[in-house]
């Protein structure tokens, strides 16, 4: 039995492997793009299936798909979605920036399940991956629209969950520890106190704000490109399909989706996805201020700052026995870096529109889904592995607000700044306690000490 068989295009037979449901264009964009690693998102196969579910539904409607063509590319659609046929989706990244390939992708491999299908029923009238499966569609428009999609998706579905789960953790360690009074740090230097549970509050309202940015970001995605087929005039199409298919659309995923008013924007521009993206980069950029203040706050144990406890989840080192890395907040912070690397390939491609169509499509929804993949991933592990199991160590803790040169500033208003200046140096000069340079210099007295210079009442 021979190990391929003859699919036929526009251009000619193309030989595509036996077992695959993938067809003629599919086959030669595989052999034409042999270029890295990276393949289209599965994510993505899944919000193209959705379009192409939707668009069989909507075109029954308006009576334009036979109701078998409907039902059998409905079913083979709906098995695409629970991930039977994921190795049947093989194209890379580097195609055509209209992402041509991975649309006929999706229509041959729907058109082939759907014809057997109608095969096992005693269908004689088969489906066609264009004339069918691509109705009323184009690839310029099914593209972004399956891009809008899928980020929505992965945005409303994986990353929010995973913030909020780590903004709880952290809120909890913040209640945990409201009265700890530590010493406050600014340039890297001692500074005023304040209590570990103010600090993580810091945290905790870092993620607040990306939340509602991301809830306030993420309404742009809710516009579809869909109905404006190959230029943005809808050729092709009925005048309501953008309307329909979006809310039918929204009535399959539980997300609500509009049609864009602009399809010849829809097609061309891609600041959706740039704005989208900027708000990941603020999360990235919280992220990585929060993970950098774990690894500082827990470096030692004896000659860092020790004040907080990291799990020891594995062996930091292959040589010092004992040794626990702060690897949470490693992981983390190369997360921060690549989706910093996403947010400029993401603003560049998006700068490339051409007239009607933007075609650096495939390398704006790979980055996208990547960082929001890695952003929720991330977050999720920070959260499990190392906020959870986040540890103060008070002995630490008030050792560093007692040797602290800089209570001196609860005397500024008693004594002013610049004899307050003198005790602070004199203390660091002599080597000696801020109590003991205080009464050294005979501008108060141990009384008036104990009463102003009170950590607790700094904070």
């Amino acid at each position: 039995m021979s190990d391929y068989r003859i699919e036929k295009d526009t251009l000619g037979e193309v030989k595509v492997p036996v077992d695959k449901y993938w067809g003629a264009q599919t086959e030669r964009s595989r052999n034409n793009f042999k270029i890295g690693i990276e393949k289209m998102p599965q994510e993505l196969i899944y919000a193209f299936t959705v379009v192409k579910r939707s668009a069989a539904i909507v075109n029954y409607e308006l009576g334009k798909l036979a109701e078998h063509k409907k039902t059998a590319i409905v079913t083979a659609c709906d098995e695409v979605l629970a991930g039977q046929f994921d190795s049947h989706f093989p194209l890379a990244v580097w195609q055509t920036g209209s992402g041509t390939q991975t649309n006929m992708n999706v229509n041959e491999v729907v058109a082939r399940r759907a014809n057997e299908l109608l095969e096992e029923n005693g269908e004689k009238e088969g489906v066609h991956p264009n004339d069918d499966v691509n109705m009323s569609q184009s690839s310029n428009d099914t593209f972004p629209t399956a891009m809008h999609i899928a980020s929505l998706k992965e945005i409303t579905n994986d990353l929010l969950p995973s913030l909020q789960k780590l903004k709880e953790t952290i809120k909890e360690k913040e209640n945990a520890y409201q009265y700890i009074v530590k010493i406050g740090r600014t340039h890297l230097q001692d500074a005023t106190p304040l209590t570990l549970g103010q600090e993580m509050s810091g945290w905790r309202y870092m993620l607040e704000k990306n939340e509602k940015m991301l809830q306030d970001a993420k309404k742009y995605l809710e516009e579809l490109a869909i109905g404006g087929t190959a230029v943005g005039t809808g050729i092709n199409a009925d005048k309501t399909f953008g309307d329909r298919m979006a809310k039918e659309i929204s009535r399959h995923s539980g997300i609500v989706f509009i049609s864009s008013p602009n399809k010849f924007q829809a097609l061309t521009s891609h600041s959706e996805m740039v704005h989208v993206h900027g708000t990941l980069k603020g999360l990235a950029a919280d992220l990585m201020k929060i993970a950098n203040d774990v690894r500082w706050l827990a470096s030692g144990p004896r000659s860092g700052i020790g004040e907080l406890t990291i799990p020891a989840n594995e062996p930091g080192s292959s040589i010092m026995p004992g040794k626990v890395n702060p690897t949470q907040s490693e992981a983390l912070t190369m997360i921060a870096c690549q989706v910093f690397g996403n947010d400029a390939t993401i603003g560049f491609a998006a700068s490339q529109g051409n007239f009607e169509l933007n075609v650096y499509k495939p390398v704006v929804i790979y980055n996208m889904l990547q960082s929001i993949k890695i952003l929720a991933d991330g977050m999720m592990s920070f959260n499990d592995r190392c906020i959870a199991g986040l540890q103060a160590n008070e002995d630490i803790i008030k050792s560093y607000v007692d040797q602290s040169l800089m209570l001196v500033t609860a005397l500024n208003p008693h004594i002013g700044y610049e004899k307050a200046a003198e005790i602070a140096k004199l203390a660091f000069t002599d080597n000696s306690t801020l109590k003991e340079a205080a009464l050294k210099t005979g501008y108060i007295n141990e009384e008036q000490y104990q009463e102003w210079v009170v950590p607790e009442k700094m904070i």
